[in-house]
Parts: C-alpha cells; sequence; structure tokens
C-alpha cells in the first residue's frame, strides 16, 4: 500500500467529497498511473483568503483509492484562476472515506515532525504537484494528530 497526498484547493475539496472521486492535470498522469485500489490518500488543502480573512493550509481527510486509474474529460472539478488552459482533471480515481475530518488539521503545526518535508522553512515546494507519496509514519502522525484533536468524523 502506498500512502499520498493530494493537494487541491477548498472548492474542489468539496467536489471530492461529494463526487467520491480525485482528479489530476494531464501533467501529472505519470503520478495517479502509480496508484492502486487500497492505496491511502490524504487531502491537503492550499492556503486561501476569503475576504479579508486567510484559511490556513490543512489536512481535511484521509481516504481510500477504491478504482485503478481511468480517464475522463467530463467536467467536474473546477481550474484554479492560476491554471493556465483548458484543464479537465481528466485522471482519476474513486475514493472512499477513511476519515473525514471534522474541521480542518492545520498544516503548518505538523511540519516540524514531518519526514516529507525535508525544507521545513519553503515546505510549499514539497506540495506543488498534485499528488506525492508520504511516508507511512507521516500518515500514522497526520492522522493522531487528528485524533487527539477530537477532529475525526467516524
Amino acid at each position: 500500500m502506498t500512502i499520498w497526498i493530494a493537494s487541491t484547493n477548498r472548492e474542489n475539496w468539496e467536489i471530492i467529497k461529494k463526487n467520491n472521486l480525485w482528479g489530476v492535470p494531464k501533467r501529472n498522469k505519470k503520478s495517479i498511473e502509480r496508484s492502486k485500489p487500497g492505496d491511502k490518500i490524504l487531502i491537503f488543502v492550499k492556503q486561501e483568503s476569503v475576504g479579508d480573512t486567510t484559511l490556513p493550509s490543512a489536512i481535511t481527510a484521509s481516504l481510500e483509492i477504491a478504482s485503478e486509474p481511468f480517464e475522463d474529460v467530463f467536467q467536474v472539478f473546477i481550474k484554479p484562476l492560476t491554471m493556465p488552459g483548458e484543464e479537465t482533471f481528466p485522471y482519476r480515481v474513486k475514493l472512499k472515506a477513511v476519515k473525514i475530518f471534522d474541521e480542518p488539521l492545520d498544516f503548518k503545526s505538523l511540519i516540524p515532525k514531518l519526514e516529507f518535508i525535508a525544507n521545513k522553512k519553503q515546505w510549499t515546494g514539497h506540495l506543488r504537484t498534485a499528488m506525492r507519496t508520504i511516508p507511512e509514519d507521516d500518515y500514522e502522525y497526520i492522522m493522531k494528530a487528528a485524533e487527539t484533536l477530537g477532529k475525526l468524523i467516524p
């Protein structure tokens, strides 16, 4: 089993949650092709400004990949304004929930203990791709942090 962390925005997180579906842009096809049913995937939402409020980077859920990767160009996801060209996030997998966090788990507070974040000061570079693998120890640490804070919905 491989553990992944998937980077998205809050708008697409709601789509992921509603449809039990993860999709990546064309440029990330190779990553999703390496995924398999049974793999775990953490959803990382990027910091966003909403009016005068800044919503922090956070982990929102642990999901399990429930299908082989497939291609579908039907428009489900919303392309971020910063992404050039036409993009439907056509390379996809179906998901099933492991744990949906009641409230997002602040990501910055986790950084000091995460092995996959080699550069703790410029950590965003580790999350610039749609999905990447992380060590099992990091997954366990994140899940325990969420449990400790009482932020898990069974």
